[in-house]
C-alpha cells in the first residue's frame, strides 16, 4: 500500500526535491566500452586502422631504414673513401713555372710517408690526331678503336685495388725499362676481342705495339681504368712526352685514419721548393657526409609517411563519423538515461584514440620487421632509435584522437529526444 504523505507543520517551509547525482564514467567504462565498439565490427575496424598502420610503419621504416643506410655508408666511406687522398698538379696554372709538378721518383716519396700504403701518377696520355687503339693478332688489324690511354705508375695500379681475372699487374721494373706492355680493362679487352692471354696478344696504340700482360676485372678505385688501356707512365711520356691538358694527378691509398695527415704531407714531401705547385685533395668528413644523406632521404620519405597517417586519419574520422549516424537511438538512450555530452564525447574519442593506437603498435612492428628483412638481405646491422619505436604508438593514438574529434563532437550534440524518436 501507497503511505499517506506527511503533513506540513504550519509555518514551516516545503521540503526542497534532493537533486539527481551527477552522472558518472569512469575511464574502466570508457575504455570497457570502446573495446566493444571496436570488436562489435571487427572487419570494420581492421580495415579503418590499416592507413595508420600504413603511417606509422612507413614512420618506423623510414627511420630505420636511413640509420641501418647512413651507418652502411659510414663504414663504406671509412674503409674505402676515407683511404683515399688525390694530388693535383696545379704547376701549369703558375705563372713562373710551366713544366710538370711532380718528380720522376714522386712514387717513392710518396710511399715513405707513415700512414701511406700505395701512391703513383697517372694521367690521361693525348694521342696524336688519328691515333687509335687495334688488336693483334687478334682482331682486325685494320680497324681501330676509340680508346682513352692512361699512363700510370705501377703504384697508382696498386692504389686502385684492381681484381685480375688473367695475366698480371707491370711492376717497377716494366716501369724502370720502360717497357712497352700494357694492362687492360675487361670491357675493353672485350671490345677489341682478346679473351685469352696464351696467344701473347698485342694492342697498337697508334703505331706503338703494346704487349698485354693483363686483364683487369674490376676496380675498388678510379672505375675509369676498365674503361682504358693502361701503361707505364715512363714509357707514355718516352713516347708521347710529358702530360697535357689537364696535367697528371696522383693516387693515394693510406690506413684507416692517416688520409688528413697524408694529404697536409703530401705536397711539401712531393715538392719541398714549391709545395704550391700540388693540390691535395682529402676526404670529406664522414660524419657530415652520413648527416646530408640521413637529412635528405629523412624529409623526402617522412613525407610520404606523413601522407598515409593523414589518409589514416580521414579513414578513422570518416569510420567513426558513420558510427555515430549509425548509433544515433543507442546514443539518445545514453542521454535519456543521464549521459552527459562530455561522456557521448569521451566514449567516441576512446573508440577512435585505440584505433589508431592499435594501428600504431601493428605498424611498428611491421616497421622494425621490415627494417630487419632488410638488413638480413642486404647483409647489413639494422640500426633502430629506441625512441622511434616508442614514439610511433604514440603517433598512432595521436592521430586517432585528432581524427576522432569532429565525430565526437557531432555525437555530444545529438538531443534525446530528437535521437529516440528516429
Amino acid at each position: 500500500m501507497r503511505p499517506f504523505p506527511r503533513r506540513r507543520a504550519k509555518g514551516t517551509a516545503p521540503a526542497r526535491p534532493r537533486p539527481d547525482p551527477p552522472t558518472r564514467l569512469a575511464p574502466r567504462d570508457v575504455l570497457g566500452e570502446a573495446f566493444a565498439g571496436l570488436v562489435q565490427r571487427p572487419a570494420r575496424s581492421a580495415l579503418t586502422a590499416l592507413g595508420t598502420v600504413l603511417g606509422v610503419g612507413s614512420f618506423v621504416a623510414i627511420l630505420g631504414l636511413t640509420a641501418t643506410t647512413s651507418s652502411q655508408i659510414d663504414a663504406r666511406f671509412s674503409v674505402l673513401g676515407a683511404t683515399e687522398v688525390t694530388v693535383e698538379d696545379v704547376a701549369r696554372s703558375q705563372d713562373q713555372f710551366t713544366g710538370p709538378g711532380f718528380p720522376a721518383d714522386a712514387d717513392e716519396r710518396t710511399e715513405r710517408l707513415g700512414g701511406v700504403r700505395d701512391a703513383g701518377v697517372y694521367y690521361t696520355v693525348r694521342l696524336p690526331t688519328g691515333g687509335t687503339v687495334r688488336a693483334a693478332p687478334v682482331g682486325d688489324a685494320a680497324r681501330g678503336e676509340k680508346i682513352d690511354v692512361v699512363a700510370a705508375s705501377p703504384g697508382a695500379l696498386r692504389a686502385a685495388v684492381p681484381r685480375i681475372d688473367r695475366g698480371r699487374l707491370y711492376d717497377a721494373y716494366h716501369s724502370g725499362t720502360r717497357q712497352r706492355v700494357a694492362v687492360l680493362g675487361a670491357a675493353v679487352a672485350s671490345r677489341l676481342g682478346i679473351t685469352t692471354l696464351d696467344t701473347a696478344p698485342a694492342v697498337f696504340i697508334g703505331d706503338e705495339p703494346f704487349t698485354v700482360v693483363g686483364i683487369i676485372g674490376d676496380v675498388e678505385r678510379k672505375a675509369d681504368l676498365l674503361l682504358s688501356v693502361v701503361v707505364p707512365r715512363t714509357t707514355a711520356e718516352e713516347i708521347w712526352g710529358p702530360p697535357q691538358g689537364d696535367g697528371a694527378r696522383m693516387l693515394i691509398a693510406t690506413e684507416l685514419g692517416a688520409a688528413q695527415q697524408v694529404a697536409r704531407l703530401a705536397p711539401t714531401a712531393l715538392r719541398p721548393d714549391h709545395p704550391e705547385y700540388l693540390k691535395a685533395v682529402a676526404p670529406p668528413d664522414p660524419r657530415s657526409l652520413r648527416t646530408n644523406v640521413s637529412s635528405d632521404l629523412g624529409r623526402l620519405f617522412l613525407v610520404l609517411a606523413g601522407i598515409c597517417l593523414i589518409i589514416g586519419a580521414v579513414g578513422i574520422a570518416n569510420t567513426t563519423l558513420v558510427a555515430v549516424l549509425e548509433r544515433t537511438g543507442e546514443i539518445g538512450l545514453r542521454r535519456a538515461l543521464g549521459a552527459r555530452g562530455r561522456h557521448i564525447s569521451g566514449q567516441f574519442l576512446a573508440e577512435s584514440g585505440a584505433l589508431g593506437a592499435l594501428g600504431g603498435l601493428v605498424g611498428t612492428s611491421l616497421g622494425c620487421l621490415t627494417v630487419v628483412l632488410v638488413a638480413v638481405f642486404r647483409d647489413w646491422t639494422p640500426v633502430i632509435h629506441p625512441a622511434t619505436v616508442l614514439a610511433a604508438p604514440a603517433i598512432g593514438l595521436v592521430t586517432g584522437l585528432l581524427a576522432g574529434l569532429y565525430p565526437a563532437w557531432r555525437a555530444s550534440r545529438i538531443e534525446p529526444a530528437e535521437a529516440l524518436r528516429r
